[in-house]
């Protein structure tokens, strides 16, 4: 995401408390209420488990390969299959290294 451009969580959220602004009731008090639990809970597993970086650093190992086959047409098997399994192992360690970093 560029700017201040919002995710479909964060829009959704927004539209309720909107919503609960604009009218006050019980009813989409409780809608707000539940949407940002469940925003606070997703983001709360993530930090937990740290998919999020794991999916990012699997994007980042995928792109990075995908870089190296364009920018190298004429790369052996070989080659290629030394860059990948490099690769892998930095991805490996980036992971790894969520072992032990902090949650918060």
């Amino acid at each position: 995401m560029s700017g201040g451009e919002m995710t479909n969580a964060q829009l959704l959220q927004q539209m309720a408390l909107l919503q609960w602004l604009s009218s006050d009731t019980d009813d989409d008090r409780r809608i707000l209420a539940a949407i940002t639990g469940f925003g606070v809970g997703r983001e709360l597993l993530n930090r937990f488990t740290g998919q999020d970086k794991v999916d990012a650093y699997k994007r980042e190992c995928i792109l990075s390969i995908s870089a190296f086959v364009r920018q190298n047409p004429r790369a052996t098997q070989a080659q290629i299959s030394a860059e990948v399994e490099k690769r892998v192992l930095v991805f490996a360690a980036q992971v790894k290294a969520l072992e032990t970093a902090p949650l918060f």
